[in-house]
């Protein structure tokens, strides 16, 4: 029998951080840099634990080769061809601050391209260290058994799996064999799950039990979608995420090696008709999209926005006296509030 749980669960929008005194005298002064190890595989990341997300327009090496500046990491997108890797690890993308992505289709055929493609990468890449196992819906236990299959076979990397947003599907996913679990179902800028199905789960709230429930098997998250600000991206940190994966906030820029029209770009989920229409439809024959396209402003290089990013979240540990990110959650306090900002002059924006 259905019901509703009585506890109010909470976005982005819904709360502020509190500030507290603090002893830093400048944003300078905050460590952003973050070392992590991990359940299952034996390697180590240190750097700023801010992805770009594996969509078209945004997991480009275009894209990978900005971040890598800020030691960053980028989720290639699934579609380039071996002889189009050899070409972008040729002109320099690192091959530390990269993941190779692979869907599911595997599971109903033998021939599937992506996986086939991605073993075939690793081969020749082997200093490639993540593996991006990505589907919109990770509840299924047919995806539970394919990050095991995956963890059997690649022992040594490091697994991210996804997408989930409730404690018990995250502890289930580390215990089958993922390193990092992507958490959020819906809350992406250009993502219609919630209104095609109904289904999904505020982010903050989501983010703040995944990680509690990661933490504890020693596995980590990823706060996928919703970050529409350097403000959110401190709070998903704020409420535990080990890594926040950007989507929106990297698109439309020169980067995201699509075509310019009329001064816009193309952005779509990558559940959309748009991506189905570019990549094929589904390989189970059922099409319902679940994403929208959207026309974005040429927003220049995306080397500004990182800058603003991270600036943004360099003053938030200011404002709560955490002197680095790793500090940052023990640091914060939310308040629940009803309004954020003062809106008074948005017409004239």
């Amino acid at each position: 029998m259905s019901y509703i749980e009585p506890a109010i669960k909470l976005n982005f929008d819904d709360v502020l951080l509190k500030p507290k005194r603090s002893t830093l005298t400048s944003r300078a002064s905050v460590d952003l840099s973050r070392t992590i190890t991990f359940r299952h595989s034996p390697k180590t990341f240190t750097g700023v634990p801010i992805m770009a997300s594996n969509m078209d327009g945004v997991g480009t090496f275009s894209m990978a080769k900005v971040l890598q500046n800020f030691d960053c990491l980028t989720v290639i997108k699934k579609h380039y061809t071996l002889d189009e890797w050899k070409e972008a690890i040729g002109n320099g993308v690192s091959l530390t601050h990269i993941a190779v992505c692979t869907g599911t289709n595997l599971i109903w055929d033998p021939k599937a391209e992506d996986y086939h493609n991605m073993k075939k990468i690793l081969e020749q890449w082997p200093d490639i260290n993540y593996i991006c196992i990505d589907v919109a819906n990770g509840y299924q236990e047919a995806f539970s058994s394919f990050v095991a299959k995956v963890r059997k076979e690649f022992p040594d990397k490091i697994i991210i799996a996804g997408n989930v947003i409730t404690p018990e599907m995250t502890e289930q996913l580390i215990i089958r064999g993922a390193d990092i679990i992507k958490c959020g179902i819906g809350p992406g800028s250009v993502c219609t799950t919630r209104t095609m199905t109904g289904v999904g789960y505020p982010q903050l709230s989501g983010i703040m039990e995944c990680a509690d429930a990661a933490h504890g098997l020693k596995g980590q998250i990823i706060a996928d979608g919703g970050c529409r600000t350097p403000g959110d991206v401190s709070k998903a940190f704020a409420a535990g995420a080990d890594y926040v994966m950007l989507g929106g906030m990297l698109a439309g820029h020169q980067e995201c090696e699509l075509e310019l029209v009329d001064g816009s770009y193309e952005f779509y989920g990558m559940s959309s008709n748009r991506a189905m229409q570019e990549h094929g439809v589904r390989k189970d024959g059922y099409k319902g999209a679940e994403g929208k396209v959207v026309y974005l402003p040429d927003r220049g290089p995306v080397e500004h926005t990182m800058e603003e990013i991270l600036g943004g979240v360099r003053s938030t540990c200011t404002y709560i006296g955490a002197e680095a990110l790793k500090y940052l959650p023990k640091c914060a306090t939310f308040i629940q509030t009803r309004q954020i900002i003062n809106g008074v002059f948005n017409q004239y924006e």
